[in-house]
């Protein structure tokens, strides 16, 4: 197959991969060859191995209303009846972006607390609340970058379920445990959703209830931090519980994971494969069982609300003070310093999660 009349394959090649991820969508459309090469996994490979793949921090942030008020008073708006759209900045270059809405959502708008994953070119939106009814859902969407389209996926199965945790291998595999059910029941129930077979797989059990837990996938574990049971009722605990996908059971409890009974929505796991966190005006990372401080976090986001890891870098979004605009910050881990990443006020409302992807 030729990919262009009179031109070597290789020259196509070249010009393909330095194409923007936001112009995958062009490409696919303009035939079934270029469509069929590009999508394939040497391609993006290539790219990747060429230098010109795309850093991008995909996030569920809310909209801010555009008013006379200035920054602050439009996220004051957005917070009294929030609505949540998909977002991307390209830490490299500065640039912020929105994604196509979800047309099978009232309005396009993403459901509230809904939980997402990066897996390959796709993005997996899982649960959540419905923006009309609140009620709880099993939905899954799948935000595919080549052709910038969502599909539907399987819903989740079993009963309804909140409040989740959520992460993936980033392959082909979405990990989902914990959360609480429409009763607000702690549950110790996780699952697997294969991407590319559309299946879900049940895992077993959890030896403990873990609502508003934490899912990180570290050494080629899954690994569930904090959360708390139907008794607690949002007292955190510093435990955690490790899935090992090569025997395919749980692993013993480790007790005093957290250096404090905290919530551990900013863990993230770093290129070194150790855990961070920001914690107490700081970003503290963990290393053979014990937690020390890297940094201070900047006073712009010492409110943190999401972080986001790639390359010896993390990148912390967060408020002053609740209600305040947020703002980016990025931490180089060579050299422990930060510079600013400049938001505009159409994205400094609320970011309720993020996650690192190579396009």
């Amino acid at each position: 197959m030729v990919l262009i009349s009179g031109l070597p394959d290789e020259v196509v090649y070249d010009c393909l991969i330095r194409v923007k991820y936001d112009q995958f969508p062009t490409i696919t459309s303009v035939c079934k060859g270029w469509k069929s090469e590009v999508e394939l996994p040497e391609f993006h490979r290539l790219r990747k191995n060429s230098g010109y793949g795309q850093k991008l921090v995909a996030m569920v942030q809310a909209c801010v209303a555009s008013n006379q008020g200035g920054a602050a008073a439009g996220v004051f708006k957005c917070l009294q009846s929030p609505t949540y759209r998909f977002t991307v900045c390209e830490p490299d270059s500065g640039d912020w972006g929105e994604f196509p809405p979800i047309s099978v959502f009232p309005g396009g708008s993403l459901p509230m607390f809904c939980q997402f994953a990066a897996v390959g070119t796709d993005l997996v939106v899982v649960g959540g609340l419905d923006p009309v009814t609140w009620a709880s859902c099993k939905s899954v969407v799948v935000y595919n970058f080549m052709t910038g389209t969502w599909r539907r996926g399987a819903d989740m199965p079993g009963g309804s379920r909140i409040f989740f945790g959520c992460a993936s291998d980033s392959n082909r595999t979405v990990f989902v445990a914990g959360g609480h059910d429409d009763e607000k029941n702690a549950l110790r129930t996780a699952m697997a959703y294969d991407v590319a077979k559309d299946e879900w797989i049940l895992l077993p059990d959890m030896e403990r209830e873990r609502d508003e837990c934490k899912v990180i996938f570290q050494h080629d574990k899954l690994q569930v931090i904090g959360g708390y049971n139907t008794e607690m009722q949002g007292r955190f605990e510093r435990t955690a519980e490790t899935f090992n996908i090569s025997t395919w059971q749980w692993d013993c409890v480790q007790e005093d994971f957290l250096q404090i009974a905290m919530c551990p929505r900013t863990c993230v796991v770093g290129n070194d494969r150790s855990v961070y966190m920001c914690h107490d005006g700081n970003m503290i990372k963990q290393g053979f069982g014990m937690w020390q401080i890297v940094a201070e976090l900047p006073p712009q986001v010492r409110n943190p609300a999401s972080v986001t890891t790639w390359h010896n870098k993390l990148l912390v979004i967060g408020c002053l003070e609740f209600g305040g605009p947020h703002m980016a910050y990025m931490l180089n881990l060579e050299n422990n310093t930060w510079s600013k990443l400049e938001t505009s006020e159409k994205y400094s409302g609320h970011v309720q999660s993020s996650c690192y992807l190579e396009i």
